[in-house]
């Protein structure tokens, strides 16, 4: 980063953190005796209102599951919670380099909202693996009803540091998502990780494209 930046915008999924949501998703599945790919497609159909924050992700459990023909006995939702929530706590991994870097930022007076299309449990996954104290804002999509790459969620997220667009940068895997923050003003930097399978470049943008966190400095 050579010019002066303010803040920086940093996504979490398969950016600060690998994703695993499909296989826990499918390790729910087991249990219930049902289609792996079922269950999954059922799920999936929910992404857009749980991102949204117009579904829990209970409430989409319960539709998924009504999808696949079954109707959920007292407690089942709730164990499919509980389950959800240890395999997530147990196998998700923060990557190598997040630490680091967000000390890093810290360290040259950055501030650091980090900005996610996620649902309702990525914020205690985010306090289980002690991102939270490391950053200035957390803005998530399922709590602000805007998704990336829409200008809203970006603008919130500057609001929330208190910053100008021109003044921040915006690091995440997925190209239109760093598109979306060029619209707004906000400089992008894409991540693309060698784990994860994601355009780089293209027709339209001509944006920095790093393969570590650390390479942004």
């Amino acid at each position: 980063m050579t010019a002066v930046v303010r803040g920086a915008l940093v996504d979490v999924y398969d950016t600060i953190l690998k994703s695993v949501f499909t296989d826990r998703v499918m390790a729910l599945a087991g249990p219930l005796g049902i289609d792996v790919q079922d269950w999954l497609a059922e799920f999936i159909k929910t992404r857009d209102d749980r991102d949204r924050g117009r579904l829990s992700t209970a409430a989409a459990f319960d539709r998924a599951l009504r999808g696949c023909g079954i109707e959920p006995a007292d407690g089942l939702v709730e164990d499919l919670m509980r389950r959800d929530a240890e395999f997530s706590y147990a196998h998700t991994r923060l990557y190598d380099d997040t630490v680091p870097f967000l000390s890093w930022l810290r360290e040259q007076g950055t501030l650091i909202a980090l900005v996610s299309n996620c649902a309702d449990t990525t914020r205690g996954l985010l306090e289980h693996l002690g991102v939270i104290p490391l950053v200035d804002a957390v803005v998530l999509s399922c709590e602000v009803g805007s998704m990336k790459p829409s200008p809203e969620i970006y603008v919130t997220a500057l609001a929330d540091l208190g910053i100008a667009a021109a003044d921040a940068v915006f690091i995440d895997d997925q190209p239109t998502f760093c598109l979306g923050a060029e619209a707004v003003g906000v400089r992008p930097i894409q991540i693309a990780r060698d784990s994860v399978d994601n355009a780089v470049g293209g027709a339209g943008w001509d944006f920095p494209v790093v393969h570590s966190l650390l390479d942004v400095k």
